[in-house]
């Protein structure tokens, strides 16, 4: 797996990108940036720490999938990582086998650093060299369709 990482400067406290972006107080917010990835793309679990997380969207079909993942860490406003560990097929929870052995465990890191009234996100995260152009392609505009929605 090869670590990547993305930033984008948003003119807005650590507390409102954070919040806008985790969709805390509304998850459409949550929706609407990472729609750049699956436009019915959306969550269910909390963002507590230890919490398990499912990312999920539905395919052409309607069929339910996503990734299965817990929230190993999260400081508000500060930072927030996820462990990804396995795949949403459906109803079924896939935690082993060739479509998760090469990438369970990974990590995607959300930072938040506020100066001046700009708050820095930064996502890191790793990724199996595969899904590397896909990711370099879309990160960016999912961070600034969440940089839209923050500053309006």
């Amino acid at each position: 797996m090869k670590k990547i990482e993305f930033k984008e400067h948003i003119k807005a406290s650590c507390k409102t990108v954070y919040e806008t972006m985790l969709g805390l107080n509304d998850i459409t917010t949550y929706e609407q940036w990472t729609a750049e990835f699956n436009p019915t793309s959306t969550y269910e679990g909390s963002w507590n720490k230890g919490a398990k997380m499912y990312f999920i969207g539905t395919d052409e079909n309607g069929k339910r999938g996503g990734m299965v993942s817990e929230i190993a860490e999260n400081i508000p406003f500060e930072y927030v990582s996820i462990r990804h560990y396995g795949i949403l097929d459906g109803d079924t929870e896939i935690t082993s086998g060739e479509h998760v052995d090469s990438w369970a465990g990974g990590l995607e890191n959300y930072s938040f650093q506020e100066h001046n009234g700009i708050t820095t996100v930064t996502v890191e995260m790793d990724t199996a060299d595969d899904y590397i152009d896909y990711f370099n392609n879309l990160w960016p505009k999912a961070l600034n369709t969440l940089k839209k929605i923050v500053e309006g």
